[in-house]
């Protein structure tokens, strides 16, 4: 069989009428820039969320950027991040002119509150947790080490739209959760997109003139120094589309995991994410399949020759080993990780089939 890691193809195939109708329909009446289709998704992922606000926005990175500046993140402040996560939650606190300071993740891959409590001193403003890989960190750790503090919690919830902690959505915990829409994403566009979610009303028309170079939408006038971080209306509109089948698609996820979970966890050469059943906390939405495995890249070519993508995600470096970045972390278990960690395929595009022959080919290389 062949597998890649992502069926990039598909996600237009799988919609294909009903997505060059919309093109048609938005092109057509000139809807190019903050048109009904980007309200209407806006209003479709608040009620999916029960948020009050949601913000298109050009990039998840622009999102978390945005949600620092409302939290009144800004210089000489420090942010609490931890190391295991794309660069982009670090590259946020460092544009609000802030500085990331990376803390360590522990066997979930969740960010290790312990290993935070050493780092904080008088700069300490924040805490950014990073639910990732459609799993939320174990919020009510992270909200007990904010208070205990007086910090500010700002999520970086890019990987996680329909994770749940407790019932509660990730993106709901702090001043502002962030999402991405990136391709490969749960739910993704056809190029580059997120948004920004909250609450606060205040905060809210702040966010509004932000991503509208400072612009005030009642008046007209500039009050603020912003920035052109509007989500494309066309993407918004694709998003509507795929919307509809979101649902759908997380438990079609969630399916998968409990195959990958079923046939694989006798291995002891690797350590698999909670599966989909294994916490009642915990409402997972599997944006990844990330696991631990020995003889981590014999397995990757392994693989590869039976035809199965997999990939390292952000090239197999933890945000401190980017050393350029002038960041440092004493993370040991980040450090460790790093030489071990991979993705598995996961979207809802696989057949059962081409799981179980996955799962196939990584216990014969064990010699299961």
């Amino acid at each position: 069989m062949k597998i890649p890691f992502f069926d990039y193809p598909g996600l237009f195939k799988e919609h294909e009428e009903e997505f060059i109708h919309v093109t048609h329909d938005v092109l057509s009446r000139g809807a190019f820039i903050m048109q009904r289709d980007l309200h209407e998704f806006e209003q479709a992922i608040g009620d999916f969320l029960g948020m009050k606000h949601v913000l298109g926005v050009a990039d998840g990175t622009l999102a978390l950027t945005m949600a620092l500046r409302l939290a009144g993140i800004g210089r000489e402040d420090e942010v609490i991040v931890p190391s295991h996560t794309f660069v982009a939650t670090a590259a946020a606190v460092h544009h609000v002119g802030a500085t990331a300071v990376l803390c360590d993740c522990g066997p979930d891959h969740m960010i290790d509150v312990s290993s935070a409590e050493p780092l904080v001193n008088s700069r300490t403003k924040a805490i950014m947790p990073v639910q990732l890989n459609g799993r939320t960190c174990d919020m009510d750790e992270v909200i007990t080490f904010a208070d205990k503090y007086g910090l500010k919690i700002v999520e970086d919830s890019c990987q996680a739209l329909g994770a749940r902690y407790k019932g509660r959505p990730a993106g709901s915990f702090g001043v502002a959760g962030s999402f991405s829409f990136y391709p490969a994403k749960v739910l993704g566009c056809f190029g580059d997109g997120g948004a920004l979610v909250l609450d606060d009303d205040a905060n809210a028309a702040l966010a509004r003139m932000i991503r509208d170079h400072g612009r005030n939408p009642e008046t007209g006038k500039v009050e603020v120094f912003g920035l052109n971080g509007r989500l494309d209306n066309l993407q918004a509109a694709y998003m509507l589309v795929k919307f509809k089948y979101y649902e759908r698609d997380l438990e079609r996820r969630r399916a998968l995991a409990r195959i990958y979970v079923e046939r694989l966890s006798d291995l002891e050469e690797l350590l698999l994410p909670p599966g989909p059943d294994a916490e009642k906390d915990h409402y997972d939405i599997f944006q990844n399949f990330e696991i631990e495995a020995a003889r981590r890249d014999e397995l990757r070519e392994a693989l590869s020759q039976a035809g199965v993508g997999t990939i390292i995600q952000w090239g197999g470096h933890m945000i401190h080993q980017f050393e350029k970045l002038g960041l440092r972390a004493n993370a040991p278990y980040a450090e460790a990780m790093s030489r071990r960690y991979m993705l598995l395929p996961m979207h809802h595009l696989l057949a059962d089939d081409a799981v179980h022959y996955v799962c196939d080919r990584i216990r014969n290389f064990y010699g299961r």
